[in-house]
């Protein structure tokens, strides 16, 4: 009986090792699977054949974290670039800025916009960077137009007794100026600038969109569209979703059947460090959701930024 014993207890002990050796095995596969993913992974998923898929969403600045996506993905190994656009507009020079890194992409690779739910003034400008729009029939494309606003306090400022002083090298310096009613001088300087950045916005939809005078003053009374009366009105190519952007690159473009689809995104410090997508990957297999939506909260930028001058902006 004793012998017995002995030799169970030995057969228990091997089986008790054999999984604590393998458990640890997958751990470290795990973790090292992780690390290497995190380092080098996505960039590895870059240089082989692929779509690239960028989000362009919210207020446009032409921030330097996405001009310079937008520039990697022009020296990778993308075979096209498929721009997913989700904003109302922005700045005029963030618009420009954006439209011309879209433009130097397009030189090199075959881009096509497809309109998510509102690619509105400045938005619209980003589509005009690429070689085909595609939007949703029910999609918000146009508002183009040029704004420029400023409060003006100074029936308030009278009421509550302040009274601001302020010298001026000429009359139009700093002018106009909430503390400072607008004369007519400012206002003709301020339309001069509005009319001239109109000017250009309305010179990119006739060249980029191939329209004459008459179907241009159609679109560039600042009114918002949908999709389909898009369509007709020679803003948007053809209606359909990122499907349709994927089968026009094979049929116009030439690109083969079946190349994945890989997002492009531009990320915070959590991803620098090399560790947060990978872990939160890690940490939803093992079922740790919430652990897991906190990292990659963390794995994107935050930025607030302040709309200031001329804007090409359907609504704030």
């Amino acid at each position: 009986m004793e012998r017995e014993y002995l030799v169970e207890r030995r057969k228990l002990s091997r089986r008790v090792t054999f999984w604590r050796a393998l458990t640890f095995l997958i751990a470290l596969a795990v973790i090292l699977g992780g690390g290497f993913y995190a380092s080098g992974g996505p960039q590895l998923e870059r240089r082989m054949a692929h779509i690239a898929k960028l989000k362009i969403a919210g207020v446009i600045t032409g921030d330097d974290a996405t001009i310079k996506l937008i520039h990697d993905v022009q020296e990778s190994n993308a075979k096209a670039a498929l721009i997913v656009i989700e904003s109302p507009g922005g700045t005029v020079t963030g618009s420009e800025a954006l439209y011309d890194a879209l433009r130097k992409l397009s030189a090199k690779k075959p881009t096509v916009t497809v309109v998510d739910g509102m690619a509105a003034s400045g938005g619209y400008i980003a589509a005009l960077g690429t070689d085909h729009i595609i939007a949703r029939e029910t999609s918000i494309v146009g508002s183009i137009g040029v704004l420029f606003q400023y409060p003006d306090v100074v029936r308030m400022l009278d009421m509550i007794g302040v009274k601001v002083e302020s010298i001026k090298s000429s009359p139009l310096k700093a002018a106009p100026s909430p503390i400072e009613s607008a004369t007519p001088e400012s206002r003709a300087a301020i339309a001069a600038l509005v009319n001239a950045n109109f000017e250009w916005f309305k010179g990119l939809v006739k060249d980029r969109r191939q329209m004459d005078e008459a179907q241009l003053a159609e679109v560039t009374d600042g009114r918002v569209f949908t999709g389909k009366q898009g369509v007709g009105l020679k803003l948007v190519d053809e209606m359909g979703s990122e499907d349709q952007a994927i089968t026009w690159l094979e049929k116009e473009r030439g690109l083969p059947k079946g190349l994945p689809v890989r997002e492009w995104r531009s990320h915070g410090l959590a991803e620098r460090w090399g560790f947060a997508e990978s872990a939160a990957s890690v940490l939803k297999m093992a079922g740790f959701e919430k652990i897991a939506s906190v990292l990659e909260q963390l794995g994107e930028t935050s930025q607030a930024h302040v709309l200031d001058g001329m804007l090409v902006l359907w609504h704030p």
